[in-house]
């Protein structure tokens, strides 16, 4: 089993999005001899933004591009790569100010490439990142699920089902920012809901 883990915090360390992500990655390496595990931290080493010369070299076709359009490019591929490499991804996914953080935006967008990962059919886009098993944990410091709040949850299903990937379990650690007890509360919770999911 190929896993790739994502960690999106801004935090270092500290980071209950990330001890999560940890933890589901730890069982899945338990269930499945020699699985091997790649982890890409994206607050220790920020993906560039899609910005107008990113966008000027991806729609540059490739033998005509300069060598820092190429470089750019390639920055990209790489991260398209390690997705379609892997069995199982796990995405570590604190909401900051009601969204996904800077981070894995900016892994969305580099991701998701028309005729690579999504294509557009007859009846709309299909995804053609398919047969992955997706994991999120989701970290926030206030109460937000099933409520309207929410908007990161249904953010996170839309961008991941457009690119066909429909297996995804989400596990949530909320009231992080409302004291010792609740960060108790809400890590124990966490931590039974990875078990149930990954038994």
């Amino acid at each position: 089993m190929n896993i790739l883990q994502i960690n999106s915090s801004a935090r270092s360390t500290g980071s209950e999005s990330t001890r999560l992500a940890d933890a589901i990655v730890a069982k899945l390496q338990a269930a499945n001899a020699g699985a091997v595990v790649t982890r890409r931290d994206l607050a220790a080493n920020p993906h560039p933004v899609l910005d107008e010369a990113a966008l000027q070299a991806l729609f540059t076709p490739a033998d005509q591009r300069s060598a820092e359009q190429a470089a750019r490019v390639a920055l990209d591929d790489a991260l398209i790569a390690q997705v379609q490499a892997a069995d199982a991804i796990v995405i570590g996914a604190p909401m900051y100010n009601f969204g996904i953080t800077v981070q894995l935006k900016a892994w969305f967008d580099a991701i998701a490439r028309a005729g690579v990962t999504f294509k557009y059919g007859a009846t709309g886009p299909v995804g053609l990142v398919t047969g992955k098993k997706v994991y999120v944990a989701i970290a926030r410091g206030g109460f937000h699920r099933d409520g309207p709040s929410d908007t990161q949850l249904p953010h996170l299903k839309m961008f991941l089902a457009f690119l066909g990937m429909t297996d995804v379990q989400f596990v949530y650690a909320e009231g992080m920012g409302m004291g010792p007890e609740a960060v108790a509360k809400a890590q124990a919770q966490a931590d039974a809901d990875i078990n149930a999911v990954l038994v």
